[in-house]
């Protein structure tokens, strides 16, 4: 994430077209892929997924805003990534939180990654947008060490990852019985972790780096699907104790 100035970023209707195919349709696609690890014959209901999806395009703006005046007390660089890591987890969390309150639509483990990867896309799609459409009126010491190539092959699936580690700490909770808070404090934790060591190689730049931030981060997605596949498990298991 970076602090956007919104100066002049829809001048050119090439640079949105671009900021469209290079943010915002990789994002759902994104979103398409990691519904497809859910469980067919349950799937979320398509408005709650929209809703969670444009939700976390708004959330951005409140990012914007928190991580702008962070600026004023932020110290040194590693700080600045971890300060904003915190910010973004937490706002993409309340944005799942305000999609569910009230709505019981949580019915099995699973069911809550995929909100929060829906609000997590959509968080990575206008954060995209905004990058791609308006380079000249970006500022902030972090986001001069991103590279449109690491942004849109990295951040929309690490904002994914990351949201996605919070809402399977909470399906376990889930499947186990056990009490959300202590799960969705680590779950959050975790993420934060996760998200300032990805922006902290990034700020490295060299080759080696840029593989290595990409080899972690695979390591960590197929770690995540191999979650979801254990979440879906624990819902069959679930079924068949009651059967």
């Amino acid at each position: 994430m970076a602090y956007i100035k919104m100066s002049s970023p829809f001048a050119d209707p090439k640079i949105i077209l671009s900021a469209i195919l290079g943010g915002v349709i990789p994002a759902i696609l994104w979103l398409w892929f990691w519904l497809k690890q859910e469980d067919s014959d349950d799937p979320e209901p398509s408005g709650m997924i929209i809703a969670s999806f444009i939700l976390g395009g708004i959330m951005v703006f409140i990012a914007i805003t928190l991580e702008k005046y962070s600026l004023n007390f932020i110290g040194n660089d590693t700080q600045q990534i971890i300060i904003w890591a915190t910010i973004e987890e937490i706002l993409k969390s309340i944005g799942v939180f305000i999609i569910l309150f009230g709505n019981k639509k949580i019915r099995q483990p699973i069911d809550y990654p995929m909100y929060f990867i829906a609000v997590a896309l959509g968080f990575a799609a206008v954060e995209n947008f905004l990058y791609l459409s308006n380079p000249v009126g970006i500022d902030g010491t972090l986001v001069r060490m991103l590279t449109g190539n690491l942004r849109f092959l990295g951040a929309t699936l690490l904002h994914a990852v990351c949201s996605g580690m919070i809402g399977s700490a909470l399906g376990l909770a889930f499947y186990l019985n056990k009490r959300k808070k202590r799960y969705l404090i680590f779950g959050i934790f975790f993420a934060i972790l996760l998200h300032s060591i990805f922006n902290f190689f990034i700020m490295k730049r060299s080759d080696e780096n840029f593989i290595s931030v990409f080899v972690f981060l695979w390591v960590v997605t197929i770690i995540n699907i191999l979650i979801f596949e254990k979440l879906k498990r624990m819902r069959q298991n679930t079924v068949t104790q009651i059967a």
